[in-house]
């Protein structure tokens, strides 16, 4: 009898294992069939949640055109899947809506000036891509108004939007420094500088790459000045659901893919000249030698396609916010990381 019983529990041992392990598989399995990655390629478009609002990131004019550096995110994604960076649809979403769209599948990806914080990683249930830009937030004032600094806005009011990061961070700086301010909280952004420029608010604080696509838009632009000083760090970064493992590496690597056709020396006008090129480095980015996009569930040529239709990461930050263009915004920390920038790719091998 105490033979059978040690073979029985020897069996039991055995078989839970097993048995964790099948459905572990199993579980594996209906993620990997349920992922985002599939119904975007079977829908034949992108949907991505953008502003709308924010020139040089996403805007959208009176013909209903997008563009900016996000939107050039979205159609990059779009080509490596589809060969078509039109392949999108956007949806306009403020900072109090924008996590909900994500959460509730109304949009594939938030690209949306947003900043990755530990947070919004974690409780919030997002998962976050590459930074697309390095930004800080900034302090807008009335040139007339004399404010210098941080410190001469005290007893003054300050506009901001609401549901945002530098709300907080107003408020963190703020007590550091002793100052007594009045916040005034607009959830639309629009309403905030519109209070602004009508003098209501004796500041404007958000991202200074915002304040400076928003005072190129303002009434009399060189009314107003941005404070040299910085409230906080502000990586931006899109956004993903939590939990698609396939999904989120699929935006992931389009986007590094980006970064390292620039460091590469590859954009949207050469890129032909390297198809005999024997560089292997070049030839796996490209796709042209192994399958590394096969690994991801895309075309091996994916990067090709998003350089080839929309341009390395170089040309994107360039055409939307570089010289040439009403912001002019020094590259800075957005360089890549050979010329004392922070942007830096994995290998592709």
């Amino acid at each position: 009898m105490r033979k059978w019983s040690s073979l029985l529990l020897t069996l039991m041992l055995l078989a839970v294992p097993l048995v964790g392990c099948s459905r572990f598989y199993a579980q594996g399995s209906a993620a990997s069939a349920s992922s985002l990655l599939d119904r975007v390629k079977n829908r034949g478009k992108l949907v991505c949640g953008v502003s709308g609002e924010l020139p040089g990131f996403s805007y959208v004019n009176q013909q209903g055109e997008y563009s900016g550096l996000d939107v050039d995110v979205c159609r990059a994604i779009a080509a490596a899947l589809f060969d078509d960076p039109d392949a999108v649809d956007y949806r306009n979403l403020n900072a109090k809506e924008r996590f909900t769209a994500v959460q509730a599948g109304e949009v594939d990806i938030l690209s949306r000036n947003t900043t990755w914080t530990i947070s919004r990683d974690t409780s919030v249930g997002l998962e976050f891509a590459p930074t697309v830009f390095y930004d800080g937030q900034g302090m807008m004032v009335k040139k007339a108004s004399g404010i210098k600094n941080l410190k001469d806005l005290e007893g003054s009011s300050v506009c901001v939007q609401t549901g945002t990061t530098t709300e907080q961070n107003l408020a963190d700086q703020m007590r550091k420094l002793g100052v007594k301010y009045t916040p005034i909280v607009f959830e639309d952004v629009n309403a905030a500088f519109a209070t602004y420029e009508e003098g209501r608010c004796d500041g404007m604080t958000a991202d200074r790459s915002a304040l400076v696509a928003r005072r190129s838009v303002l009434k009399n632009p060189d009314e107003h000045i941005l404070l040299e000083e910085l409230l906080s760090k502000e990586p931006l970064a899109p956004a993903v659901i939590n939990g698609d493992a396939r999904w989120f590496d699929t935006v992931k690597w389009v986007i590094f893919g980006l970064i390292e056709a620039e460091e590469l020396g590859i954009n949207s006008q050469n890129i032909d000249s390297f198809t005999n090129t024997d560089n292997s480095v070049v030839k796996r980015l490209l796709g042209t030698e192994g399958n590394l996009g096969q690994g991801l569930g895309l075309p091996n040529d994916f990067v090709a396609r998003a350089v080839r239709k929309v341009g390395n990461y170089g040309e994107i930050y360039n055409r939307n916010l570089g010289p040439g263009t009403p912001f002019n915004l020094p590259r800075g920390q957005n360089e890549i990381w050979t010329k004392g920038g922070l942007l830096y790719a994995p290998p592709f091998r």
